[in-house]
Order: structure tokens, then C-alpha cells, then sequence
């Protein structure tokens, strides 16, 4: 209950029980204070994670900057300096252009485009003759002659179509004793069921490729006349994973070992029955060679449970070399644990964090804030590491160094002058946080030419498992979520190394149940794209783009001097940069 002098009250107080009073209430104030700070930071976190969460609702999911003015910056003397690139590059003794109009230029027409588009389709003539008769009538006799053909071309889609293959088998047996043979053929994919190779094929491509559930695989096979339930297909999948295709997924596994360089990460999975209360989380985890060897390529699922580090540390166990992950500090604790594994950091969660501090910021205010220059720093860091995508391994290297490695430095040097004038709450103080943390495993990639700049090719490598999961929400048991990651395994790395899923998975599943009595795994060696031998005619039709042409290393390293050049005329000449 709260107490209320009046001023003849106060009056006749002695001297010590004011100053008793005047320190009780500046306790109160001081405690007020700092409850008022308080829910002052709590209301601005909801406010950013409100403006956050209407922006990944509503807005667009892209992180590209929309203002597109290049800014070269560098540490000269202990203190960043920012300046146009525009201004680097000009030159005041250039003549004026006559026409200052700038004319559209035209998008020249590729040559025969749609004749590449169509090759190595089956092509079906049909013939349109007009009678002689009909000709006669229209030139005359003899009045006439043949031109070449006009050639008109459509294409033609055949649905699919389904028939039962009937093996008839020979069985002999002696007159003389109770001995009997079989003709040889092949055995039945799966005993007691009639599913085969293609049939089995097409399922996987629906569901694991296609993102259909079955039960929508379910109806369209009604349509064509089959009577396969979701349970019957669900069924298949876990047998096939656990007697053939596991043992391809094993071999993968073993190969992974042989990469300098490897990729992690994880998203969340519901798991209907898995002996938890329901709800549980469980997490699919995706291990991948490194995005820099891009001929041969391996990617591989593996459902766990929970997220702790049991789980890569097991998956890893034999492996030895580089990891590129997020900032999960269960990756950091496996380094710790061992001297031959090296964990690199990620920039697009680094890029991400800044990015959402800035997003929070009203538009009218971004140029003005820090974190619009430290966006601008990342942007010039991408775009420099986006130049040396096609170098080798030690060319790349050596431009790291030469002119991506500065760009690193003087990011940091800038977090790390500006860092104490940050609020201490917030989303700016979660990304400076995080990237500081980060720093020696964001400039691991400087060292190795291998190690690719983020972790975008292990989150490209788990999207199809995600976009499916959108549609089938969740999976019913454990045995089902092993299956699954075996089998979105094998397709993640059949469409990796540009093969068609549905022709490949057919084809393992026709060559594989031949050897289930060899006692080991060389066979696997041929059905491994980029390793071995993997018949050309799974290969897709999509060609991978070409290389661009590599600028020279002397042209780069002269391009990059004349900047640093440049840098050290606007130091020396008193140019300043205020933040």
C-alpha cells in the first residue's frame, strides 16, 4: 500500500528520517529504472522479431541489395577506409561520348537453339504428299516439280503405360530320381510382391524426387487401372532401402572419406512413432563432398533423433579434413576433440544476420546505419570470391590471398572498431556477436583453395527433403525416416552428377539384386558416377553450363594494385571517412 505525505507532514520530520526517506525512494528509482530499461529492450526485441517475421511472411526471401553502388574499402594504418569504386576506376582525360543516350542493347538470337533443344528426342515422320492427280489439276501437266520439304516439328507427350510381365519358367526334373531344375531368370525384386525395378523406380521418383506423396501416387495409379495402396508402396520403400539400395548408401559413405573437404547440415523432421511423446522433434542430418569438386559429387542423408554430437561424431568417425558448417557448436566441440578435423564457418549465416539487423531498420534510415556499410563489405567480399569460380584449386588460392584476404581483414577490423559503440541488446548486437565468434572459422577458407566461401550447397542439398516435407507434413516410423534418407541420398547425388533419378534407381535396383551373394562391394564401383563407369545412358539430357573464361592472375593481380594504389593517393592526399 502505497504511503502519501502531505507537506505539513513532511515539516515536521527530523533531519534523519528524510534523509532515510530520500535514500528509500532513490533505491526505488534506481529499481524502476532499470525495470523500465528492461522492458524497454524486451519491447524492442518483439518489435524487430514482428518486423522479421512480417517480412519472411510477406516479403521477399532474397538477401540481394537492392541499392547497387559498388563501395571498395580497406585497412590502411589501423582504420577503415570506404570509397566509390567508380571513383577508382575513371578517368578525367576521357573524351566525352557524342551520344549520351544509352541504346538497349539487342539480345542476339542464339542459332539453333531449338534444334539443340530437341536432340536425341525420337523423332516420328509423318509424310504430307499431295497426289499426282491433285497436282495435275493445280499446274497442269508436267507443270509442276518438287521442292524441298517444309518441315513442321511438335512435340508429342505418350502418358505412361503399364503391363504385367509374365515369366514363364522351364522346370525340369530326372524320370529316374527326385532331381529338378529351372530355367535360369531373374528373381523377383522383392519375394512375395510384384513390384519390379521400374515400377519401384517410378515410386521413388514421385515421392523423393518429385515431392509427391503417396497418397497422391496412390490415386494416379488408380487412374491407370493399379490397385497399389500407400501401404503397399510404403512397405516397398523401406525393404528396397534395407536390403539393396543401404548397401549402396554404405559404399557412398566410405567414399565420402576420400574428399580433403566435406559440407554439414541439419533441419528438423517429425516422426510419427519413434517411442517419444508426439511432437518430438527428430532432425535428418546432410553430410556432402565439398560444393569445388563438382564432377563427382556425393551427398548423404542420415536421420537422428536429436541434434547432439554423438551423432556426427559417429557419421565422422574415420573422416579426416575440412567440414564447412553454420556456427552449430556441436561441429565446434568435434575439433576440439580431434587434431586431423578442421571446421570452417559459413558467410551467408554471417551475411544473414546482418542482413536481418539491417531489415528492422526503417528503409528511409538504412543508408545512415553501420550496417548498411558492413553489408556492402560482405557484398564486396562475394563479389571478389565470385570471380575465381573457375580457377584451379591452386590459382584460386593464390587470389584469396592476394585480394580476397584484405577484404576479410579489413571486415573484422571494422566489427572490431565499432563494436563498443553497439547497442547491447538486439539484433545488431546478435550479428556483431556472432560473426566475432566466428572469425577463425569465416577465414578458414583463405587457406585452402578447396574450401568453398558458405555452406549454400549442403541447404541446396537438402531442399527437396524439405519441400517434401511440406507436402507429407510428417514421416509415420523410424524404419520409414532410415529408408527415406537412404533413398533422398542416392537421389540427391544422382541429380548432382546430372543422371536421371527415375533411370538410375532403375537401373541399381535391375543390377544390384545380382550380386546379393558377393561377399564384397567392388561391384559397387559401377554404379558410382565420376568414379569408375555409369552407363551414358542415365546421364541427363541438361547439359551443366560451361565455364567462363578465366581472366589471367597478372591481369587480376594489376587490376587489384591499381586499387590499393588508388587507396594509398586518397590517404595520402587527407581522405577521410566518417561512419
Amino acid at each position: 500500500m502505497t504511503i502519501k505525505y502531505t507537506k505539513e507532514q513532511l515539516n515536521k520530520f527530523d533531519k534523519d528520517l528524510l534523509i532515510e526517506l530520500f535514500l528509500g525512494m532513490q533505491g526505488q528509482m534506481e529499481e524502476l529504472s532499470r525495470q523500465t530499461q528492461a522492458l524497454n529492450d524486451r519491447m524492442q526485441l518483439m518489435m524487430e522479431q514482428m518486423v522479421l517475421f512480417q517480412k519472411n511472411r510477406f516479403g521477399r526471401s532474397s538477401e540481394k541489395m537492392a541499392d547497387s553502388e559498388q563501395i571498395r574499402f580497406m585497412e590502411v594504418d589501423g582504420t577503415i577506409v570506404f570509397f566509390n569504386e567508380a571513383e577508382a576506376v575513371c578517368d578525367l582525360d576521357a573524351p566525352e561520348p557524342e551520344d549520351l543516350e544509352l541504346k538497349a542493347p539487342k539480345k542476339k538470337k542464339q542459332p539453333g537453339k531449338k534444334a539443340a533443344d530437341i536432340a536425341g528426342l525420337t523423332v516420328k515422320r509423318i509424310d504430307h504428299y499431295l497426289k499426282e492427280e491433285e497436282l495435275t489439276a493445280e499446274f497442269g501437266e508436267n507443270g509442276w516439280k518438287q521442292l524441298p520439304d517444309a518441315i513442321s516439328r511438335c512435340y508429342q507427350f505418350i502418358p505412361a503405360s503399364v503391363v504385367i510381365e509374365e515369366h514363364h519358367i522351364g522346370v525340369y526334373s530326372s524320370k529316374l530320381d527326385e532331381h529338378m531344375i529351372k530355367a535360369p531368370h531373374p528373381r523377383n525384386l522383392l519375394h512375395g510382391s510384384l513390384v519390379s525395378p521400374s515400377l519401384a523406380a517410378a515410386v521413388i521418383n514421385g515421392k523423393y524426387v518429385n515431392a509427391v506423396p503417396l497418397y497422391r501416387l496412390e490415386k494416379e495409379f488408380e487412374r491407370y487401372g493399379l490397385a497399389i495402396t500407400r501401404q503397399n508402396m510404403a512397405n516397398w520403400m523401406i525393404r528396397l532401402g534395407e536390403e539393396y539400395l543401404g548397401t549402396m548408401y554404405d559404399y557412398l559413405h566410405k567414399l565420402l572419406y576420400d574428399y580433403h573437404v566435406i559440407q554439414a547440415d541439419e533441419t528438423p523432421v517429425l516422426v510419427n512413432k519413434d517411442g517419444r511423446p508426439a511432437g518430438s522433434q527428430s532432425y535428418m542430418w546432410v553430410y556432402r563432398s565439398g560444393f569445388m569438386y563438382r564432377d563427382r559429387q556425393i551427398i548423404l542423408y542420415e536421420y537422428q533423433k536429436t541434434r547432439n554430437a554423438s551423432h556426427p561424431r559417429e557419421f565422422l568417425r574415420d573422416y579426416t579434413g575440412i567440414c564447412v558448417t553454420d556456427g552449430y557448436q556441436v561441429y565446434h566441440t568435434l575439433e576440439k576433440e580431434r587434431e586431423n578435423l578442421k571446421i570452417a564457418g559459413c558467410w551467408v549465416h554471417c551475411r544473414r544476420r546482418f542482413n536481418d539487423a539491417l531489415e528492422v531498420i526503417p528503409k528511409a534510415h538504412r543508408k545512415e546505419s553501420i550496417l548498411h556499410l558492413i553489408m556492402k563489405q560482405i557484398q564486396a567480399i562475394y563479389r571478389e570470391e565470385g570471380k575465381l569460380s573457375d580457377f584451379s584449386t591452386e590459382d584460386r588460392l593464390m587470389q584469396r590471398q592476394l585480394v580476397v584476404k584484405p577484404l576479410v581483414d579489413a571486415f573484422f577490423a571494422y566489427l572490431k572498431q565499432n563494436e563498443p559503440k553497439i547497442p547491447k541488446n538486439g539484433k545488431i548486437r546478435e550479428a556483431f556477436t556472432y560473426a566475432l565468434n566466428q572469425e577463425s572459422y569465416l577465414k578458414v577458407f583463405l587457406e585452402d583453395g578447396d574450401v568453398p566461401i558458405d555452406n549454400n550447397a549442403s541447404e541446396r542439398a537438402i531442399r527437396g527433403f524439405c519441400i517434401g516435407k511440406k507436402n507429407w507434413e510428417m514421416i509415420d516410423t523410424v524404419n520409414g525416416a532410415n529408408s527415406s534418407a537412404i533413398i533422398y541420398s542416392i537421389a540427391e547425388t544422382a541429380k548432382a552428377n546430372n543422371l536421371k533419378p527415375f533411370d538410375y534407381f532403375e537401373y541399381l535396383l535391375t543390377e544390384i539384386p545380382k550380386h546379393v551373394d558377393d561377399k564384397t562391394q567392388i561391384f559397387l564401383q559401377n554404379f558410382c558416377h565420376g568414379q569408375i563407369c555409369c552407363p551414358k545412358t542415365l546421364e541427363s539430357r541438361k547439359k551443366p553450363a560451361e565455364n567462363k573464361q578465366t581472366a589471367k592472375a597478372v591481369c587480376y593481380l594489376s587490376r587489384y594494385s591499381y586499387s590499393t594504389v588508388y587507396l594509398k593517393s586518397l590517404v595520402n592526399a587527407g581522405f577521410s571517412a566518417s561512419f
